[in-house]
Parts: C-alpha cells; structure tokens; sequence
C-alpha cells in the first residue's frame, strides 16, 4: 500500500473515532483495547494511529514499566486496576495483565505455578469485567521471523529508533520458539465467547493500522453525535491595553 493510499484511508477512518469518541462520552461508555505481540509487532505505532485524532482524556494510553518491590507483592492484576476506564473513557493497554503468560513466563519472572493460576483466572476476570458493562477488546499482532529481524536491525541503526531497543528484546529475540509456546497456551486457554482474541497480521504495518481500527469500529455500535452549531465570539476591545515589549529571549527561527 502506497503511502499516498494509506493516508488518505487514515483519514477517514480517523474522522470515525472522533465520532465514536462522541458516542463514548454521550453514552457512558466503558472500553478497554488490549494490544499484545512479539516485540516489533507493530503495537506502538498501531496505538499512535488510533489515537492521533482524539483526547488523551478520553483515549488513554497505559504502558507499564516493571512492577516495582512493593507492587511484586500485590495481588497480581492489582496494579492494572486503577487504570480502568470510568464512563465516557477509552483505555488502550500497550501490554497488559498477559505479560504473565508471556514475558514473564518466558524470561523466568514467574514460576509455571504463577502463570497457570493467571491462565485459569484470566477467562473469569475478563467475564467480571464484561458483566460490569466494559467492552474488552484483545488483539494480538502476529510478525514473522524475517519482518521482526528487519525492524530490530533498524533499530539498532536508525537514532530516531535506538530507544525502543532494550537488552529485553534481544533475549526475547533468541527464543523465538519459546515465546511461541507461550503465545499458543494464552491464545487456547483465555480466547472465550465473551472475550476473544482477535489476531492481525501484522507485517504490513499500514494495513494492519487500518484493518485495526475498522475492526475497532465495527465492534463498538456507535452513532453520529449531533454537534451544537458554534459560531466564534467577538473579542474584546484592547482598551488601554499596550504591548508591554518585555526583554524576552525568544526562540531562534532557524527554520
């Protein structure tokens, strides 16, 4: 897909989350989209084109970092709870409660014990979730081994992309095989009627933006919110109101 195509596609379907944004804040609505993949899936810049058009008041975007001391010996889900959403907010989870079932499991963080109690768990915390009137929506973004070692290796030689390269990702790189075990007991164990996972191919990343917010759109019925018609007031007179030309430093126009 040309850029030219992509962009033009973006932006309609953007002018369609600004009217589900309405429709969420008009009706009260709860949403959590949950976004989990291998590392250089596409999961950040998917988000990015999610929410480039909307408030971050109402789209929320929640990345944890590492779970500190004190929050290792909270009940797990714990430090995931106060970010859901009230009425009229959208949460969009960049890794989620299923870094149990993946990096954590993988990397050692958590004994086998740990991750089968979270995999017997999830499917009844999601149902609570949903029985108290939140739309849950999962995706998993699935990259192959030739597209995931593409993106790595540009960032390990682009500077604008050097921060999103962690020694984490390197290890995760090696055990391919590993992360795919893991990835298909969490796919079979907590896929369920009232919270399914949906999967996206994502080595393309432009369709998979695309493909992803239609689908977003599709799975939460929404109407046009009527606006009320604004028209830009007069403004004041200056009075004796004078520039006041303050011995400033300002910013260089080298552009």
């Amino acid at each position: 897909m040309s850029s030219r195509d992509y962009l033009k596609e973006l932006e309609k379907l953007e002018a369609e989350i600004v009217h589900l944004q309405s429709w969420v804040i008009a009706q009260g609505l709860k949403v959590i989209i949950v976004f989990e993949g291998r590392d250089a899936a596409g999961k950040g810049g998917t988000i990015k084109a999610i929410t480039g058009r909307v408030s971050p008041r109402v789209f929320r975007v929640v990345a944890l970092p590492a779970p500190s001391d004190r929050e290792k010996s909270q009940m797990y889900v714990q430090r995931y709870l106060p970010h859901f959403p009230a009425a009229g907010e959208v949460v969009i989870f960049d890794r989620s409660w299923y870094n149990r079932a993946g990096v954590e499991r993988v990397m050692g963080f958590a004994t086998e014990e740990q991750v089968e109690g979270f995999l017997r768990i999830a499917p009844w915390f999601e149902k609570m979730m949903v029985h108290n009137k939140i739309i849950l929506l999962k995706f998993w973004l699935e990259v192959d081994m030739d597209e995931q070692t593409r993106r790595l290796e540009q960032r390990i030689t682009d500077p604008r992309k050097q921060w999103k390269l962690s020694p984490m990702d390197l290890e995760s790189y090696k055990r391919w095989y590993d992360y795919s075990r893991a990835r298909d007991d969490m796919l079979r164990e907590t896929d369920t009627e009232w919270a399914p996972w949906f999967v996206a191919n994502s080595n393309d990343k432009k369709r998979v933006r695309l493909n992803i917010i239609r689908h977003i759109l599709n799975s939460i019925p929404y109407e046009v919110v009527k606006q009320p018609k604004i028209t830009l007031p007069k403004r004041q007179k200056p009075g004796d109101y004078r520039e006041p030309h303050l011995p400033l430093k300002h910013v260089p126009e080298v552009y």
